[in-house]
């Protein structure tokens, strides 16, 4: 079971670093929401799951993801008021549908042939 920390960020606030890693902002709030959309204090090198929902060209939720470690928003992302930016791991960004976990346990769909 997956107990990684899932919290809502907004994928619009996704910025790339010199070094070419990307950022996801998390809060620009001293607090996070996490998936249930309470407010929860969070702490620096917790490793979590960013998650904004979305849907696929079908109409069907499929959530954004990235998973990487919490961190204090850096200078030049905290003058604009960011507080809480995950570090993107070597996963990346993706679709929830693109994961291993999503295939072994997606829905099947009707093959209706006629």
């Amino acid at each position: 079971m997956n107990t990684r920390l899932r919290l809502r960020a907004d994928f619009n606030g996704v910025f790339r670093e010199e070094g070419g890693g990307f950022l996801v902002c998390l809060s620009h709030a001293e607090t996070c929401r996490d998936e249930r959309g309470s407010d929860i204090t969070v702490n620096e090198g917790t490793t979590a799951t960013a998650f904004d929902e979305d849907v696929d060209e079908r109409g069907n939720r499929d959530d954004l993801l990235a998973s990487g470690t919490i961190e204090r928003a850096p200078d030049w992302l905290a003058k604009h008021g960011s507080r809480w930016i995950l570090r993107v791991d070597e996963k990346g960004i993706r679709h929830q549908s693109d994961t291993q976990e999503y295939q072994r346990h997606r829905p099947r769909e009707a093959e209706g042939r006629g």
